[in-house]
Order: structure tokens, then sequence, then C-alpha cells
């Protein structure tokens, strides 16, 4: 019979977590915050509407009042679409997405047993596997060596959900829309996985949890700040964070749905079946602000934070904090870092003016793609010299 802690390690239980306490409650909220942030950034009043008797708050059940629209709301499918993609293309688009997230580590290992003790580094280097660190319960869903490369296999899937709703649709416009869906990513693509080369020749993995917990330089500790990738690949944080942009289809990006034109491959779309295309969006917002956060600002890494507690060694300073204070910290450290980027992703939404779909392939093609390259190859020179050094 497992313990309590053994079934809270499962795999499925872990995920469940992740998906519906922080994923989906996230990209729920930010369904309001971008109608709240352009309201602001717009001087303007925002959703204020949706209220329950006295309770306001300001706006904010307005996402509950679209899900519940969106529920209820008639599912029209029109009589000439290929009924079998028709209905297959919204799981195509959200359930990727979903699933990427088994590799992004959304905090540090627990030991239950040490929950209100300090535990300091050396003890668990001594003896992992004495029976106080039994039970171990890591949150991560799924740790392998080709991590960031499972993301990719698994994203592109979601290409298939916007070019089967286009062309399955029997609508020319949506058709339009799913071919600049499947032309916008793969494109974008390429320098998406090619800017995370230069994280892989400094690191020597593709795990997000190595990266996270190693950081760029063995010589430093992972808390460091100044050891994250932000430093080491500057350019890389750029290229990625740009394509990734381009991936989830969203202005500047916003090509595929281009309403001036009156398209896109969702056009046929109505009630639920449109509601998981809109929230796959807001769901690829969170997944990208993670990966971002894992690879390249120290995922659930507290500045000085060690297991023990927090610690600058140069001034020889240090307050030990119990382990479950710790844990509580770098778990909240990696919500709140996810935050900042969506917030950021939002605001470039409602910033720049939208591409026109030949600048958005010269961009990809022409500047990122070489862009890409020349990061991989100044990584790996610079890599070479100082190994040879």
């Amino acid at each position: 019979m497992p313990s309590i802690w053994q079934i809270l390690d499962f795999p499925a239980v872990k995920w469940l977590f992740l998906v519906l306490a922080l994923v989906m409650p996230l990209a729920s909220l930010l369904t309001w915050a971008e109608r709240r942030q352009s309201a602001m950034m717009q001087d303007r009043l925002g959703p204020n509407r949706a209220n329950i008797g006295p309770i306001k708050l300001k706006g904010i059940l307005h996402f509950v009042a679209d899900a519940l629209k969106m529920i209820f709301k008639e599912d029209f499918i029109p009589a000439n679409v290929h009924k079998g993609l028709f209905a297959l293309a919204p799981v195509l688009a959200l359930a990727p997405v979903l699933i990427a997230f088994a590799i992004i580590p959304f905090g540090p290992t627990i030991y239950p047993h040490h929950a209100l003790t300090v535990l300091h580094p050396g003890e668990l280097a001594i003896d992992p596997n004495a029976p106080a660190f039994a039970d171990a319960i890591r949150l991560q869903i799924f740790s392998v060596d080709y991590g960031l490369i499972f993301y990719f296999a698994v994203l592109t899937l979601a290409n298939y959900g916007g070019t089967i709703a286009g062309w399955a649709s029997y609508n020319k416009w949506a058709l339009l829309g799913g071919l600049r869906s499947s032309s916008q990513m793969m494109s974008y693509e390429v320098a998406m996985g090619l800017s995370l080369m230069g994280a892989f020749l400094v690191t020597g993995t593709l795990e997000p949890g190595a990266i996270v917990e190693h950081g760029a330089s063995a010589s430093l500790p992972a808390a460091n700040p100044f050891n994250w990738l932000w430093l080491w690949q500057p350019v890389g944080l750029v290229l990625f964070f740009t394509a990734a942009i381009a991936e989830t289809k969203r202005a500047p990006f916003d090509i595929p749905e281009g309403e001036p034109e009156i398209i896109g491959y969702f056009v046929e779309y109505s009630g639920i079946r449109w509601g998981m295309f809109f929230l796959a969006e807001f769901i690829e917002i969170v997944f990208i602000s993670a990966v971002i956060a894992s690879v390249f600002f120290g995922g659930w890494q507290v500045p000085f934070l060690d297991a023990d507690g927090f610690r600058i060694s140069s001034l020889g300073w240090a307050l030990y904090l119990p382990h479950i204070v710790v844990v509580l910290l770098q778990f909240g450290a990696f919500g709140l870092k996810v935050v900042l980027l969506c917030m950021f992703q939002l605001l470039i939404r409602w910033t720049l003016p939208r591409f026109r779909a030949d600048q958005l392939m010269n961009l990809g093609w022409k500047l990122l793609l070489p862009l890409s390259l020349a990061n991989i190859m100044v990584t790996a020179l610079i890599k070479l010299i100082f190994m040879g050094s």
C-alpha cells in the first residue's frame, strides 16, 4: 500500500495539480487581465459589469461569465464540414499544450520528513537513500535528457489543430487562415529550436530541471542570479521569446487570425469548440512563460536562497529557514516569474502593430534564423576557448 507521499509523487497526480490548480486558473485570469490591461493602456474602463450582487472584484468575474456563455452557447456545425476532423481540431489545439507541461520543473524536490527542520545540502549528499529522505516528491512530472526536444515534438502537434480546423471547415477564409497558421509555425519553430542550442552548449543538457539546478557554471551556485542564462545567453533569450510569441499566433504575429481580412482558421466554430481554441492560446502564453523562466531565469530558484536558507558567502551572512519555508519561497518565485512574463506578453500584444504576411516571413527566415545560427557559432567558439584555457 503506497503512502500518501508516494501517491502525491505519481505523475498523474502532479499533472492534475499543475494543470487544475495553476495553469487553468492562470490562463482563465489572463483572459480578464488582457482586457483590463488594454483598458488601462487605452484610458478606458474595461470589464466591470460581471458582478455577483455587491461583489465586483474589478470585473474579475468576467472570465466566469465567458465560460458559462461558451458552455451554453449553441454548438453550430455547418452542413458541409468534415465532421470528424472538425471535432478533432480543437482537441489537437489544446491537448498538446497541456501535455507539454510535463517537462516543466515547477518547484524543488520536497522531503516531507524534513518539512519543519533546516535541510543542509551536505546531508543529502552524504546519504540520499537514508530513511529521512524517503518519499521525496519531485515537482516535475517528466524528467528526461531530451526534455526540450520533447517540448518541440509535442507542440508541433498543435500546428495540426489550426491547419485541420481551416481545411475541415469547408470555407475558403478558414482554409487561408489554416495555411497561414501552418506556414508561420513551421517558419518560427526552426529559429525557436536553434535559439535554445546556445543554452545547450552552455549547460550541456536539454533537461529543464537540470538547467534550473545547475545554471550556467558549476563554479557558481544555481541560486546566484548572475549564473542564470539571461546573462550568458541574452541573444538566445530575445530570439526564443520572439519566436515563441509568433508560435502563440498573437499580435503582432496574428496573421492566421487576420480580422481586417476576415480570415481565421476557426471562423466556423462557435460555443465550447471556439472556447477551446481561445483557451489554448492563453495556455500557450503560460507555457512559454514557464519555459523561459526555467531556461533563462533560474526557474524556481530564488536569488541567494539555498536548501537551508538565504546565504551570501562573500559577506559571510546566512539566514537559516525550515525546509517547508524554503519550498514555499521557491514555488512562489516560479509562479511570480511566470506571471510577470505573461504580463509582458500581454504588454507586447497591445503595444506593437501587426506584421504583414511578407514581413512576418522575412523576420523569421531572414533575421531570426541567421541570428540563431550566429548565436550558436559564437557560443561554441567561446566555449571552445574557455575549455582550451
